[in-house]
């Protein structure tokens, strides 16, 4: 059996859409969990490990002040980390078991 851990379910595009208003894509559901790994450890964003598409998410949620920051030290809001809890934990910790990939 196959690991489907952080890939794109219907119930995680059924979330993202209620409390982001837009589906997600696998290269976001992953930058939210390198988000989580760096707000609960060093609060920094290593440039070294994001690319250019990841920037542009990150600049993304910028503009929607769901973050601040992000090489120089990172903040997220409460609701934002909220929502990616709730996306990593479908995606990564429930992963493919119940739920059909996209």
């Amino acid at each position: 059996m196959t690991s489907q851990r952080g890939c794109i379910t219907k119930e995680i595009q059924k979330v993202s859409m209620k409390f982001l208003g837009y589906k997600i894509a696998q290269t976001e559901l992953r930058l939210m969990a390198y988000v989580q790994y760096v707000m609960c450890n060093e609060q920094v964003i290593d440039v070294r490990k994001v690319n250019a598409e990841e920037r542009k998410i990150l600049q993304s949620w910028r503009s929607k002040e769901y973050i601040e920051g992000g090489a120089s030290g990172l903040a997220i809001t409460k609701e934002f980390w909220d929502i990616v809890c709730e996306l990593i934990w479908l995606g990564y910790v429930v992963g493919n078991s119940n739920t059909e990939q996209i």
